[in-house]
């Protein structure tokens, strides 16, 4: 499937254009001098799995691929999606035969931005095709740090994904903590990995419950995301007077999601714990308008979008202290700091921060009055489209093979 999307460059959303979308695309102040767009646009095909618009099952990287695509037109770029179906990183043979001939129907000097969900698991198809179109690879997250991956599983897709990134000539991350760590473990030329943060739409302030008791967990219900180390920590707690929600995707996993209910079962958590599925529009803005604070108990993230999500919102964050999610907090534009990093595997630390959260008013405070203030300072996807426009710029005229 081939679809085109084009956005008015320089132009706010039409009344059509906003229904479609849920929310009206930020548009930060820095970039009201930005280069002037050419009327003619060049072209970019962008590949990417095929449910990326199914808000059933939401990602973090979905939801970046659909705004990135929005907004490159402002930036002189036309998006041409080439969606491709399969069980990405590790597809069947329909799958990888589906992308050969995608890639192989592209004329040569093609512009072609892959996610790398699809890109680095299939190098023996993708490498091939660097000799001739023009490419760049946008890594969410490196294969092999995915959590509860077969050893020999993750080391497989770590040595794909090695060999992908090495061929094309341009890589883009989330982050600054990723593309370090692209640099560092796969041995890439630094002055070739690129960052593209993900942007943030400013929503109200969200007013919350009570102010203190009610917690929000957004992600999608796996290993990853380490929400058993949340309910462990909740259930050393159970004396104050919190409750929780954790919003994301109950599919992935089926087997840690059983996991996660037999926890909360023998906790005794079921009427203060609700696990409510993957959430979307209106139905998630409740969610985060009703948050007093934000949990996030992940094992990796090269980002962290769930965290600007609430901080553009004004609510304080409690989170793992890892990859990239210190970035996503950030610092307000004074100096504050919106959230509370604690160390990973350690629900004991968790539990006590949510202890000195319900029994100081001070860090309240203090917390959710730099959430506003770091909310002020969030940059908007104009942003990253911008930088990924930067990318697709600097691809060289020719194609060939990277060192």
């Amino acid at each position: 499937m081939t679809d085109t999307t084009i956005e008015r460059a320089g132009q706010a959303p039409t009344t059509t254009e906003r229904a479609t979308l849920g929310y009206v695309p930020v548009q930060h102040t820095a970039l009201k001098n930005a280069e002037i767009i050419p009327r003619s646009l060049r072209t970019v095909h962008f590949v990417m799995p095929a449910g990326v618009d199914d808000l059933a099952t939401p990602s973090g990287g979905n939801a970046y691929d659909r705004r990135v695509s929005l907004h490159l037109p402002g930036f002189g770029w036309q998006v041409h999606k080439q969606l491709v179906d399969g069980d990405w990183p590790r597809p069947e043979a329909d799958a990888r035969t589906e992308l050969a001939r995608k890639l192989r129907e592209l004329p040569d000097g093609t512009v072609v931005l892959l996610d790398g969900l699809v890109a680095c698991g299939v190098p023996e198809i993708v490498v091939p095709e660097t000799e001739r179109l023009r490419m760049a690879v946008l890594v969410h997250l490196p294969l092999g740090d995915e959590t509860g991956l077969d050893p020999a599983v993750a080391a497989d897709l770590d040595a794909r994904e090695r060999t992908v990134l090495r061929a094309v000539p341009e890589v883009i991350a989330t982050s600054a903590w990723a593309a370090r760590r692209l640099v560092a473990h796969h041995g890439l030329a630094p002055d070739r990995v690129h960052i593209a943060a993900p942007g943030a739409d400013i929503a109200p302030l969200a007013p919350g419950t009570d102010g203190v008791s009610r917690l929000l967990c957004v992600a999608a219900v796996t290993p990853r995301k380490g929400q058993h180390r949340l309910v462990e920590a909740l259930a050393t707690v159970t004396d104050l007077p919190w409750s929780c929600v954790c919003v994301g995707s109950l599919e992935q996993d089926p087997e840690y999601v059983a996991h996660l209910r037999r926890l909360i079962a023998k906790y005794g958590l079921r009427d203060r714990l609700e696990l409510a599925g993957p959430k979307a529009g209106a139905d998630l803005d409740a969610r985060y308008a009703a948050a007093d604070l934000m949990v996030l108990t992940s094992y990796a993230e090269t980002y962290g979008m769930a965290v600007t999500e609430a901080l553009a919102r004004g609510i304080p964050v409690l989170a793992t202290d890892v990859g990239g999610l210190p970035e996503a907090v950030g610092r307000a534009l004074d100096g504050g700091v919106p959230g509370i990093l604690v160390p990973p595997e350690d629900p004991a630390a968790l539990a006590a921060e949510l202890r000195g959260w319900f029994g100081e008013a001070d860090v309240r405070r203090r917390l959710k009055a730099a959430a506003r203030r770091r909310r002020a300072a969030l940059d908007g996807w104009a942003t990253t489209a911008q930088s990924l426009a930067g990318v697709l710029r600097r691809l060289p005229s020719e194609p060939r093979r990277a060192a």
